[in-house]
């Protein structure tokens, strides 16, 4: 009986019933891939609030930390205030006796004083031009400056009106009726360094600064002005870099650090990076926040010795390994110099590529060893190498056994002269090939101007005024940075032939060479 129902059932209906079943698995089977999909998705979502759940709660507690410290720091000052203005009516008086004796002693005293008792007793009379003429005349007692000026600036009656009175003949533009003919930038840079931590509260430090509104007032009117000129003298790649700095120094000493004017404090600090104290510069003004940026930005223009100052500063070295920069430094001269060699390879421009390659030598050591890299960036090369330079200029000096040494030398790199008549000869090659370079190279950046000023002020002798009132000597094409606007020179021209860059042997860590094609001379830093 079973045989003749199995035999009953057509085979079209047993195939119509796995075709069914088929439809069915593969409906459960999208079911279930979607049910899958779904169930990611709504994890993803889950896991992405978790997340931005976290991070608000992390900005709450900060924004609740900060907000704590700020109504204690209120909190502080309000208590304090009693307590400052009692200091400052006892230093009123004390200063006003001093300022009496100093008077009284004047007469007496002459041009015996020395140079601490001189700058006392004109900051004790508040004789602001002779303060500032003093300071002037005794550049090359810089040192001793930056020592006794804080403490002479602190008999003031008022050390910062002061100061801006001593500073204002001068900057932004030269209001005295003898104009000076050097750049008295560095001067004004450090007058208003030794005025800091003579305006921080005894209490809260510079985090409230002593400054009465009047001046305050006069120094924002003064950074106005400045920047007004800014703009009408072709921006930022056209203003000289002591005016620059000066112009932040007044704004970090009298804290007058204005939010809308971020974005040119940052382009400024960029833009002269290689001076000594631009990376605590950005951190006073304020652009912690951006300190990452200004590093990209830096090594992108090939600046890595900056850039690892930079770091170094904000506290950022470990997401910019110093090591690596040093390294892409080298290597990026090393490319400079194949360039080099084969558009300069005239014999007269040796000399040059000596000095200059000795010079980034003396800056990768100095860099290494202020951050204390010896361990991960061993010296042996670097100095080896350096000893080989300094063997070859002294082989050069010698005159060859041949015949009498050529007397014609040039005198400002101690290569040969070339033919009298050379000058007349449109054959010669080597003075046909060398027009006069321009005043100014556009810099890698597209928004800022390099000085030829030295990035890493190192190579110097040691007798030079740490605060220049010239720019270093101006290096032309392979390098990329202009010269310094307006500076005027200290009783000597530096003339510079276009350069070459010859290979030289392998060292350290087989990086094979450098030269200083993207990099200028380094000389003694302006400040420290």
């Amino acid at each position: 009986m079973g045989s003749e129902a199995a035999a009953a059932i057509p085979s079209s209906l047993v195939q119509e019933s796995f075709a069914e079943l088929e439809k069915q698995r593969e409906l459960i089977t999208c079911c279930t891939l979607l049910w899958k999909e779904l169930s990611d998705h709504f994890s993803t979502l889950e896991r992405g609030l978790e997340i931005k759940s976290e991070a608000l709660r992390s900005k709450r507690q900060s924004l609740d930390a900060s907000t704590r410290r700020t109504l204690g720091s209120l909190r502080r000052r309000e208590l304090s205030i009693d307590a400052a203005v009692d200091l400052a009516l006892s230093k009123l008086d004390e200063r006003r006796v001093a300022a009496v004796q100093a008077l009284a002693a004047a007469a007496a005293d002459g041009d015996e004083l020395g140079l601490p008792e001189k700058l006392r007793s004109l900051c004790t009379k508040m004789d602001f031009d002779g303060f500032f003429d003093l300071v002037v005349a005794k550049r090359k007692d810089v040192e001793l400056l930056r020592s006794e000026l804080p403490v002479a600036l602190a008999d003031c009656i008022d050390p910062s009106k002061f100061v801006m009175n001593a500073i204002s003949g001068v900057f932004p533009v030269d209001k005295r009726l003898v104009k000076s003919p050097n750049d008295l930038g560095w001067a004004c840079v450090l007058i208003l360094e030794s005025l800091v931590p003579v305006l921080a509260d005894p209490e809260l430090g510079t985090a409230r600064l002593l400054v009465t509104r009047t001046t305050r007032e006069r120094a924002k009117e003064i950074a106005e002005e400045w920047k007004e000129g800014l703009e009408q003298h072709g921006g930022v790649e056209n203003t000289k870099p002591s005016d620059a700095h000066t112009f932040l120094q007044l704004v970090v000493t009298f804290g007058i650090v204005e939010k809308d004017d971020k974005a040119l404090y940052q382009r400024l600090v960029v833009s002269f990076s290689w001076r000594k104290q631009m990376p605590k510069l950005a951190i006073s003004l304020g652009l912690e926040d951006k300190m990452e940026d200004i590093i990209e930005e830096l090594i992108s223009n090939g600046h890595q010795l900056d850039a690892i100052n930079f770091a170094y500063e904000a506290g950022l070295q470990d997401k910019f390994p110093p090591v690596p920069l040093l390294k892409s430094f080298l290597k990026d001269s090393k490319k400079a110099t194949s360039t080099s060699d084969d558009r300069n390879n005239c014999g007269q421009t040796a000399n040059n590529t000596c000095r200059k390659e000795q010079s980034v030598i003396r800056a990768a050591i100095k860099c290494i060893q202020e951050h204390k890299l010896e361990a991960e960036f061993p010296l042996e090369g670097l100095q080896k190498r350096l000893e080989q330079l300094e063997k070859a200029k002294v082989e050069k000096k010698r005159p060859s056994g041949g015949g009498p040494a050529n007397k014609r030398t040039r005198a400002s790199n101690g290569g040969p002269m070339p033919p009298a008549k050379a000058g007349r000869l449109t054959s010669n090659a080597c003075v046909s090939s060398f027009p006069a370079a321009p005043a100014f190279v556009r810099s890698p950046s597209s928004h800022a101007t390099y000085p030829a000023a030295a990035p890493y002020p190192y190579d110097s002798p040691a007798g030079l005024g740490v605060y220049g009132s010239r720019s270093p000597p101006a290096l032309r094409d392979s390098y990329g940075y202009p010269a310094e606007v307006g500076s005027a020179a200290l009783g000597a021209s530096y003339p510079s032939p276009p350069m070459s860059y010859p290979v030289y042997g392998n060292y350290n860590n087989g990086l094979g060479g450098y030269n200083n094609a993207l990099t200028p001379v380094y000389q003694q830093a302006y400040y420290r």
